[in-house]
C-alpha cells in the first residue's frame, strides 16, 4: 500500500525536476532575439533608455524576475522579488563610473560565472551569464570591450 505522504512527495520531487529543466533552458540572447516586453519592462524599471540598445542579455530566472546585460553605454543586474520589494535589486554602472571589470568563470558548482563591476563610488555588484563556456566567454569579452573603448573615450 502507497501512503499518500509519499506520492505527495514523488510529485513535488518530478515538479521540481521539471521546473529545474525548465529553467536551466534559460541562455544568452542578444537584444535583438530579447522579447520586446521584456526590453520595455527593463525601460520601465529605469534601466534602459530609449536610445540604449542591448547587446547580451541573460536572466537565471524568469525575465520579469532577474537579469543580467550590457548595452552600449552600461552594465547592469536587476534582480525582482515580487514576495518582498525589500529584496529587490537593480544595479547600473555606466561605463565611465567603472573604475574595474573582474571575470569569475567558476564561482563554486551551485553558482553562474559572473563579472564583478567595481565602480568609482566603491560599490559593486555582480552580472552573470550561464551557458557554454564559449558564449560566456563572449558574453564577458564583449563587455570588457565596450568598456575599453568607452574608458579610453574619457
Amino acid at each position: 500500500m502507497i501512503c499518500y505522504p509519499t506520492i505527495l512527495t514523488i510529485r513535488n520531487l518530478y515538479a521540481l525536476f521539471i521546473a529545474f529543466c525548465l529553467l536551466s533552458c534559460n541562455h544568452i540572447e542578444t537584444g535583438k532575439t530579447l522579447k520586446k516586453s521584456d526590453v520595455d519592462f527593463i525601460k520601465g524599471i529605469g534601466l534602459l533608455e530609449e536610445e540604449e540598445e542591448i547587446h547580451k542579455f541573460y536572466s537565471e530566472f524568469k525575465n520579469k524576475n532577474a537579469g543580467n546585460f550590457f548595452t552600449d553605454k552600461r552594465v547592469a543586474h536587476y534582480w525582482i522579488d515580487d514576495s518582498n520589494k525589500q529584496k529587490t535589486l537593480l544595479s547600473s554602472a555606466f561605463y565611465p563610473e567603472i573604475v574595474s571589470i573582474d571575470t569569475v568563470y567558476y564561482a563554486g558548482a551551485t553558482y553562474c560565472p559572473y563579472l564583478l563591476v567595481k565602480k568609482t563610488d566603491k560599490t559593486q555588484f555582480k552580472v552573470c551569464a550561464e551557458g557554454k563556456r564559449a558564449e560566456v566567454k563572449q558574453f564577458f569579452e564583449e563587455a570588457l570591450s565596450l568598456w575599453k573603448q568607452h574608458r579610453e573615450q574619457r
